[in-house]
């Protein structure tokens, strides 16, 4: 994938491996995520798709045993360097993973106050704008305006997801990560997801993982197709689905195995 001369790298891996132990989970995988476009990263289940995607927010490596070798670059800035900060990483390369998971016992404001609040107390006035702002870019403002101090898991799983969207941009993240963000939604849920990416790009580098091929090239500038941990093939998503270069990805997208 060659970003444009106009075009500003946002994000990288190279040459990265990450382990479970002694598996190797993603194999030596080199991907560039230009500025503002959809990267969407597909291949059948146990490919490695969500422990890439986890990698670049060194969400991996809190799982116990799990190791990564090479590098992950955003700006040029290897994330796994001793001098970076994780939580703030994750401050600015935020996730939402596939099942909503808003926080249970807190109101629908606080579930996206929660981000800002990191960082110390805030002016009430400066907090409400954030979330409007937050609630608003997620297409979920007009629906709970009203009901802003309700418990959050009142929402539908459509909304909640939302939710979860909201409070991921809420600190107003350079990178946004989606892990299969609408498997469990239903069409309507899915459909409001996937016109949110359209929107969202133009603030966001988006990275999607998904099953669903044709999700895939809905929403997505850019593919990479995945297989047993290593990165197959990778191109503009219209240029990938009707002239694969490798057979196996062309294998892939018609159906024969996966």
């Amino acid at each position: 994938m060659v970003a444009s001369a106009n075009t500003r790298l946002r994000l990288e891996t190279v040459r990265l491996t990450a382990l479970f132990g002694h598996h190797r989970a993603v194999r030596d995988v080199s991907l560039l995520f230009p500025a503002h476009t959809v990267t969407a990263i597909i291949g059948p289940s146990g490919c490695g798709k969500s422990t890439l995607l986890r990698c670049l927010n060194r969400m991996h490596e809190l799982t116990p045993d799990a190791t990564v070798v090479g590098e992950v670059l955003l700006d040029n800035v290897n994330v796994y360097a001793r001098d970076v900060n994780p939580i703030e990483l994750r401050r600015r390369i935020g996730m939402v993973f596939q099942q909503p998971t808003p926080f249970p016992t807190m109101s629908i404001y606080d579930n996206v106050a929660a981000g800002l609040r990191v960082n110390g107390k805030r002016p009430r006035r400066e907090m409400d704008e954030d979330v409007e702002r937050a609630l608003r870019q997620a297409a979920l403002w007009d629906e709970v305006k009203d009901r802003l101090r309700t418990s959050a898991l009142a929402l539908s799983g459509g909304q909640q997801q939302r939710l979860c969207i909201a409070r991921a941009v809420a600190p107003q993240p350079e990178i946004l990560l989606l892990d299969e963000p609408t498997a469990s939604l239903d069409p309507a849920g899915t459909q409001r997801i996937e016109e949110l990416c359209h929107l969202l790009k133009r603030l966001y580098t988006i990275v999607i993982v998904t099953h669903n091929m044709q999700q895939a090239a809905r929403v997505s500038d850019y593919t990479a197709f995945m297989y047993l941990g290593n990165l197959v093939e990778v191109g503009r998503t219209n240029e990938l689905f009707t002239k694969p270069k490798v057979e196996q990805t062309e294998a892939y997208i018609t159906g024969r195995f996966g």
